[in-house]
């Protein structure tokens, strides 16, 4: 009976020639099976992790909003994920992969968003701990943090879609390209010294290249109901040449993307969109950036922000071998000895800051200038 129930969970002989079977599935350190197939299982394991649970506190675009309606990491994750899923189920492809690279794909998202990625990656390179990226720490929290500096041990096809799932590069076709786990390997560490090496990153499944379109889809349209409601700009503001293409909507805009990633990509070994709605999408991402992106938070706020994260980073650096410290009996006192014993103090503290929430590095800014 137990063989027959393994046999209903896994939907393999459902799936196209394109997807990537269950079958297929690579992981670092062999384990024992059990009814469910393994991306699902990868997507159970990242569900229940406590890096997902953070990501209901953490920033999606804009933070210090009143208004509960405005998107925050949690929301946007939940949207890739049903953007991706629904291509996926059309494309006929493995729906249980997509699921946990999209619920897993910004684990890595610092307090204050891209904001904040930007403020510790110039502090990772002052403390010669290499460039940090949002997609490479999401692998890291995977592989090296989770489960007190043991790992999850998920699947090479989900952490390869995590690393690569950069929805700030839009591409009109993305056709996947075969890799080992020592080509995932080099390219995740090579990404800690290659400034470059983010851009080059392609999935190794189809998948993968659907959950990084969707992450695009699942953001542009929010961003601009988020914006509205904030009274930073209206509907009539985006210009006639892109809604007459996407629509004005973010109902609209996801619909047209969806649809026209589907019927251009049906039966092919790529996703792929049209010209126009490629044009299109571009040019609303354009938008964005320009009239949203740069102007969610003022010049007083970001360096308000760097003062926050650089006064936690200096008071924990310096209090990392006082075992009484908050850095140790919050975080370093759990984790493994082989994460204790092959990581810089640097590391451990950047470590600890990526995986606050908003609120928890304010908190620690403010008890520790009331110290100082």
């Amino acid at each position: 009976m137990l063989e027959e129930i393994k046999n209903n969970m896994n939907r393999d002989r459902y799936l196209s020639d394109l997807a990537c079977k269950n079958s297929e599935a690579i992981r670092f350190e062999e384990e024992e099976s059990d009814i469910r197939p393994p991306y699902l299982r990868d997507a159970d394991r990242i569900i229940y992790s406590l890096s997902y649970t953070r990501y209901i506190d953490k920033t999606q675009v804009f933070s210090n909003s009143n208004n509960d309606h405005i998107s925050k990491r949690m929301t946007h994750v939940q949207m890739v994920s049903k953007v991706a899923r629904t291509i996926g189920r059309a494309l006929n492809l493995n729906e249980d992969l997509i699921e946990a690279a999209a619920l897993g794909h910004d684990i890595g998202h610092v307090p204050f968003g891209h904001e904040g990625e930007f403020i510790l990656n110039k502090i990772s390179l002052e403390n010669n701990c290499g460039y940090f990226n949002h997609n490479i720490q999401s692998v890291r929290e995977f592989m090296t943090l989770e489960s007190h500096g043991k790992g999850l041990n998920l699947t090479l096809q989900v952490l390869d879609a995590i690393m690569c799932h950069n929805g700030e590069i839009e591409q009109k076709e993305y056709k996947p390209v075969k890799k080992t786990k020592e080509d995932f390997l080099r390219e995740y560490n090579n990404a800690y010294v290659d400034k470059e090496q983010n851009k080059k990153m392609i999935p190794m499944t189809l998948e993968g290249c659907v959950v990084r379109i969707s992450d695009i889809i699942a953001y542009l349209g929010r961003d601009i109901e988020d914006a509205i409601r904030l009274n930073m700009l209206s509907i009539e503001d985006i210009p006639t040449s892109i809604t007459k293409v996407l629509g004005s909507t973010n109902k609209e805009i996801i619909n047209t993307l969806i649809m026209d990633i589907i019927n251009n990509s049906f039966n092919k070994n790529y996703l792929c969109l049209s010209d126009d709605v490629y044009q299109a999408l571009s040019d609303l991402k354009k938008f964005n950036y320009e009239h949203i992106y740069s102007k969610a938070h003022d010049k007083e706020t970001k360096d308000n922000w760097e003062h926050m994260f650089r006064t936690v980073y200096n008071y924990y650096l310096n209090e990392i071998d006082n075992k009484e410290s908050l850095i140790n009996k919050e975080y370093l006192n759990n984790m493994s000895d082989t994460y204790l014993n092959n990581t810089s103090k640097p590391r451990k503290v950047i470590d600890f800051i990526a995986g606050m929430t908003d609120d928890y590095l304010i908190k620690c800014a403010k008890d520790i200038d009331n110290l100082l």
